[in-house]
């Protein structure tokens, strides 16, 4: 075997994470070792919030402002647009300010462009802040592609204040994108599956995954009381740590499997759109559970927890019936075509597989939800 050949084990990460409430008044000081002409993109709602602070903030570091605007989805053309502005601006930072779409772009772009990129995401809503990898969608929302980088930020910032004032579904979200975290990580483990690093897990990794998944069930819910109130608490403190640093280091050092690969396939069925990422990913969560057989008492906690919690563990609620069989079908194909991450399950997983599983959650969540005396599913309708 070739020295290449060897598998490795490997942990990736940012160059460094900062969190604190008012947390933005300072990136410009955190920025200036790592550029000096940087770009930042924002879209006009998020611009709105913090460019008094980062102007401040960037004068004060001796750093000159030059913003870009951000559309809707991290799409092949935004990412093409932002390396012309990059260059236009002959910036060597990019700082994404705002949601994962933009952060997305902002590193993909700051790749493509050969400079350094910084991500300040203002929601808890997603743990692409902390990655190496932007996923990109096409300009309806569908999933496309995964595109890996040789670093991950060399800054990643957190506003918890900002996070704070944002409508509570995003922090919601970000709970479900990250309670994947641990759930894709063990299965990864027990198929020694290479993970989105590039190599073998590591018990740091799985650590981590394990950690954030503790956090979350401590902390969600007084978090998500705290922050429908605008305020930010320790529970806020942890739990954004536990969805934006400990769930991206977890999902990428630790690997994905069935719950991120049935959140692509969902993106397909128009029923779902504008679902966040977090909605989506928490019913990949639960098929998961269901494909691997676990025990009856752990789906019934996660189903429970995850209705106190406020996302969706039924068909109903991301639009779709179990009598769509045909729409379940083609979710369940992108599901498991070649190179998905559901193939990092410890066992083949069909099409026909996801389909039951999806089929099978609407019945037994409801019946739980009910024993539990928790409201019923209300339908979603797709906007």
């Amino acid at each position: 075997m070739s020295a290449s050949a060897v598998p490795v084990r490997t942990v990736i990460s940012p160059g460094r994470y900062v969190q604190a409430k008012g947390a933005i008044a300072r990136l410009g000081e955190f920025t200036a070792p790592i550029g000096t002409t940087p770009i930042v993109v924002a879209d006009d709602v998020v611009w709105g919030i913090v460019e008094e602070q980062v102007r401040a903030s960037f004068e004060a570091a001796g750093l000159t402002v030059v913003r870009e605007s951000f559309g809707r989805y991290a799409t092949k053309g935004e990412v093409d647009r932002l390396v012309t502005a990059i260059q236009d601006a002959g910036a060597d930072v990019a700082i994404g300010i705002g949601g994962g779409s933009t952060i997305d772009a902002v590193k993909a772009a700051g790749h493509l462009a050969g400079i350094r990129w910084v991500s300040a995401p203002t929601v808890a809503s997603t743990d692409a802040p902390a990655s190496a990898l932007s996923v990109i969608y096409t300009e309806e929302g569908e999933f496309e592609e995964y595109r890996f980088f040789p670093h991950n930020p060399d800054l990643v910032l957190v506003d918890t204040q900002l996070v704070a004032n944002a409508p509570v579904k995003f922090l919601v979200a970000g709970v479900g994108d990250a309670l994947a975290t641990w759930l894709e990580a063990r299965a990864t483990q027990r198929a020694h599956a290479t993970t989105m690093a590039g190599g073998l897990q590591t018990e740091t990794a799985l650590a981590l995954a394990r950690l954030s998944w503790d956090l979350i069930w401590e902390n969600a819910l007084p978090a998500i009381a705290a922050v429908q109130d605008n305020v930010v608490t320790p529970a806020v403190e942890k739990l954004v740590e536990a969805n934006t640093l400990l769930s991206g280091l977890g999902f990428e050092s630790g690997g994905l499997a069935a719950a991120h690969a049935i959140h692509n396939g969902l993106t397909a069925a128009p029923q779902t759109h504008g679902l966040t990422h977090g909605q989506k990913v928490n019913i990949g969560s639960l098929a998961q559970l269901v494909l691997e057989g676990a025990p009856t008492e752990e789906i019934r906690d996660f189903i429970i927890f995850t209705t106190k919690v406020g996302l969706p563990n039924t068909l109903t609620e991301i639009g779709l019936k179990t009598t769509d069989v045909e729409d379940l079908q083609r979710v369940a194909e992108l599901s498991v075509v070649e190179g998905e991450t559901i193939h990092n399950m410890p066992f083949p997983v069909t099409a026909a597989d996801v389909v039951d599983a999806l089929r099978s959650i609407e019945g037994y969540s409801r019946q739980v939800r009910a024993e539990a005396g928790l409201p019923g599913p209300v339908f979603y309708t797709a906007h």
